[in-house]
Parts: structure tokens; sequence; C-alpha cells
């Protein structure tokens, strides 16, 4: 509260010999209310932050487990067919070796998204450009396991260079392991015949190939029963072959972007129309709504990538051929008909 004081001159008391000071005359300023406390928006507790990565981490280890032990549905059999009709005996020895295939399945595919993460990590990194840790994301229920990774990166930071390092490490660190499991699984898996596959997908023409080298042409009526470790590979081919899209904010986009600058714009519209069209089509004609989902993610992340500090960087020719040759990757390691529904 500010105030101003005005002393009056001293007044002389004759009759007592004393002089006295008069009191002060005070003025009060106007009032001026303060401002409304507006509360900063409730965020997770401190700890959470800071271990959600972590957490999740462990959240898809164990999703991923799951999806490969199929432990799930031997529950719910157990479970429709009542527990008192179950012979444990023979239960357990089919616990353990579904746990194994679990373990092995969930190994692999966790290394293939671990070695994609941290080379969008370590690049980002070397450019210092503010990224958080991956955040995993698990699916416990479904094939698969989980729904990929994700890391957060403050756009506008790194230049045309750096963005491009960034968007391409991740899918080609990850290929690394991908492609040994697949070589290694397909070795360990067999030719059996259809009737006796529970679960059919489709293939990629790369694992197509990786087949043909292996076993040859198959006969009429027989199929690859993949070991764990290769349908972990199939996954991984699968992951990175849907991040490779040259749309928007994915791995392939960041590459097509740094590529053409502001001309990917274009291109990925077009890409994202198409897709559009295909999917509803393939929803509507073939009922085959797997992709719908995934559309409408690109829809809400948008064709248009942000520009980056610095888009006139050269990339230098080895730069250029090596974006082009990853994102044509996408021809021969994506499946339009992943499941066989």
């Amino acid at each position: 509260m500010g105030c101003s004081m005005n002393e009056n001159p001293p007044e002389y008391m004759p009759d007592s010999g004393l002089t006295f000071r008069a009191e002060p005359e005070v003025i009060l300023a106007q009032l001026v209310p303060e401002p409304p406390r507006i509360r900063p928006p409730r965020r997770p507790p401190g700890w959470l932050r800071r271990h959600l990565p972590v957490l999740l981490f462990v959240a898809t280890c164990l999703s991923t487990l799951l999806a490969g032990s199929h432990l799930l549905e031997i529950l719910a059999s157990c479970t429709l067919h009542g527990w008192s009709r179950v012979d444990f005996d023979s239960l357990w020895p089919v616990l353990v070796e579904h746990m194994y295939h679990g373990l092995i399945y969930g190994s692999c595919i966790m290394t293939i998204l671990l070695c994609h993460e941290m080379g969008h990590y370590f690049q980002a990194r070397r450019y210092r450009v503010p990224a958080s840790l991956p955040f995993f994301i698990p699916m416990p229920i479904g094939p698969i396991g989980t729904l990929g990774a994700v890391i957060g990166m403050r756009p506008g930071v790194g230049d045309r260079k750096a963005i491009f390092d960034i968007g391409i490490t991740g899918p080609l660190a990850g290929l690394v392991p991908t492609l040994i499991f697949c070589v290694v699984g397909l070795q360990l898996s067999e030719v059996g015949p259809l009737a006796g596959a529970k679960e059919q997908y489709g293939d990629p023409l790369l694992i197509q190939f990786l087949v043909w080298l292996q076993y040859g042409p198959l006969p009429s009526g027989y199929v690859v029963m993949v070991h764990p470790m290769a349908f972990a590979a199939w996954v991984g081919l699968l992951i990175t072959s849907l991040n490779l899209i040259p749309i928007g904010q994915l791995d392939g986009g960041h590459v097509l972007y740094a590529l053409l600058r502001k001309k990917a714009h274009h291109v990925a519209s077009f890409l994202l129309m198409a897709a559009t069209v295909a999917v509803v089509v393939a929803a509507v004609y073939f009922h085959y709504p797997v992709w719908v989902l995934m559309v409408l993610l690109l829809f809400i992340m948008g064709p248009n990538h942000p520009p980056t500090a610095n888009d006139d960087v050269p990339l230098g020719a080895w730069r250029i051929v090596l974006g082009w040759l990853t994102l044509a990757f996408v021809l021969i390691g994506f499946t339009p008909v992943p499941f066989k529904i």
C-alpha cells in the first residue's frame, strides 16, 4: 500500500513549556486490487515424469511377453472349459514352453524397438536437439504386444542435415537386428501343412525372398511355421515400414522433408489422399478395416512437416542417395495385408 506523509509545523504550548509535533496527516493512495492467481495446469507428479519412460518400457516388456507366449489365450481357454477339468500335470509343460517362446519373442522385438529409438536419441544428442527418452507403448491385447515407441523432440531446433540424420538413423539402426533375427529365425522355423497353421500373416517381399532362399518353392498347401524370433522380425519389418511412410513427422516424413524441403508437403498430401482412398476401398469392398486407425492418426498428425532451423544446409550426394534408398525400402518391407481375417 503506497502512502505519503506531510508533517505540520510544530505547535507551541505556553502552559506546559513543551513543544509537540502534530500528528502527521496520512493520505491513503487508491488501492489496486491484486490480480487473481491463476493456477498452473496440473502436471503428473515429479517422480512419475522422471520414471515414466522406464515404467512404459517395463510394461511393454511384459505385454510383448504375454503376446509371444499366448498366455492370455491359454488362461481364457482354461476358464471357458472349467478349471476343474484342467489336467495341471500336462498343463505345466505347455505353459513353460509358451513362456519360453514369449521370452524369445519379447526380447527380440524389444531389442529391435530399443535400437530404433536409441538411433533417434543419440543422433539428437549429437546435434544438440532437445529430445526425450523413448516412450514405449504397450498393447497387452493383440498378437504383437506393442504399438511401437515415440520420442518427443522440440521442432525447429535442428537444421536440415540434423533432421535427416535423426530421422533416418532410427529405421536403419532397427533394421540391423531385424534382418539378423529374420535370417536366424527362418532357419529355426519349420515347413508344415496349411491346415496346422494357427494364424496366418501376409509376408512382405523381403520375407518372401528370404523364405525362398531358405526353403525353395514351397509345396502346395504348405506354409512356414515361423519361430518366435522370425515373428519378431516380421513385426520389426512392419513397424519400420510404417515409420518410413513419408508423411508428416514420421521418420519417412523427416527424411522426405530433408530431401525436398517445402515440396515435400505436396508429396505427403498426395500420399495421404491416396492412402485414404485405398483404406476406404479395402474397408467397404473387401471388409478389411485394419488400416483405418492408422489413416486417422495420420490425418490428426497432418501431412506437413515443420521447417527446420536452416533448410538451406546441403545434404551431400551420399545422404541424398541413402535417403531415397531408405524410403524405397517400404516397397519390400511393407505388406498391405498383414493379418489375414
